[in-house]
């Protein structure tokens, strides 16, 4: 609560704790440095991912700081251990055109299919997470002001345009495909599953890799795909990056400023592959 960590990272460090806790077989507040430093060797030759264990190791960080704060214990074992270093990845993006023939993918004959293209259009439009996207209630929709109200990470709210594309798309899906998937149940949910339920992110995965490969896109794809999409599409444009942080949802200017380097990568690519001297 005093951290506002969205339910999914709760999740995580549960598990994470929950994994510590077999791998030392003792109680936790009995664990030293060396067994935390025995974990993540052990994690680590089991393949985990550096960006994995520094999770972890912020779950580890915050489990024992706490313990420290409550007087449960007088030195903290995570204190003296590295943080594992971590690069920036650029974000792996879509072209337009990819995004185009994604976006025209799904069978809007169908009501499933009409579904899916409203969410993918939202999506594109808005940048959401996938969280945000499946989790989003009719209520959230403002239709005449051409917004959506999303609660992002920590349960911030912040208002996102929606555009007139994805408007269009809405207020056609609501009118003749939510009602029909949703058969009679009522629910303020505004993507509901063939069974009447809140999607989960997984199948919504699942659905995109269906539209990709009709679409005969070939790279791997996920939701998160089409938010980078939306971010790296708005700078090649011309968008100020604090507009971007705001739409994105993102707490630190830092974290957006990677899209930059996206548009650069972008730049130089299109310099090598037009200019005669390239």
């Amino acid at each position: 609560m005093e951290k506002g960590l969205s339910d999914h990272t709760l999740e995580a460090y549960r598990r994470d704790l929950t994994q510590f806790a077999v791998y030392v077989q003792q109680d936790l507040l009995c664990a030293g440095d060396a067994d935390i430093q025995g974990f993540f060797s052990h994690k680590f030759e089991q393949g985990a991912s550096a960006r994995s264990i520094a999770r972890q190791l912020s779950c580890l960080r915050s489990f024992y700081s706490y313990q420290v704060r409550e007087g449960l214990l007088q030195i903290d074992p995570t204190a003296l251990i590295d943080s594992p270093k971590l690069g920036r990845p650029l974000p792996k993006s879509l072209s337009e055109a990819d995004v185009e023939a994604l976006l025209a993918a799904p069978d809007t004959d169908d009501a499933i299919g009409l579904r899916d293209r409203c969410m993918l259009e939202v999506l594109y439009a808005t940048g959401l997470r996938v969280s945000e996207l499946v989790g989003l209630t009719l209520s959230q929709v403002n239709l005449r002001q051409g917004v959506v109200r999303v609660f992002g990470k920590g349960s911030k709210e912040r208002l996102v345009p929606l555009g007139d594309e994805a408007m269009n798309w809405l207020a056609t899906y609501v009118r003749e495909a939510r009602g029909f998937l949703l058969g009679g149940v009522q629910t303020d949910v505004l993507f509901p599953s063939n069974r009447a339920q809140q999607m989960t992110r997984q199948t919504f995965w699942h659905r995109i890799k269906l539209c990709a490969k009709l679409a005969g896109i070939e790279r791997p794809l996920s939701p998160h795909t089409l938010r980078h999409a939306f971010a790296t599409h708005l700078i090649n444009h011309g968008a100020d990056l604090r507009v971007v942080q705001l739409l994105l949802g993102h707490s630190d200017l830092s974290t957006t400023q990677i899209y930059t380097h996206v548009a650069q990568e972008r730049m130089k690519h299109l310099h090598a592959q037009h200019h005669p001297r390239g």
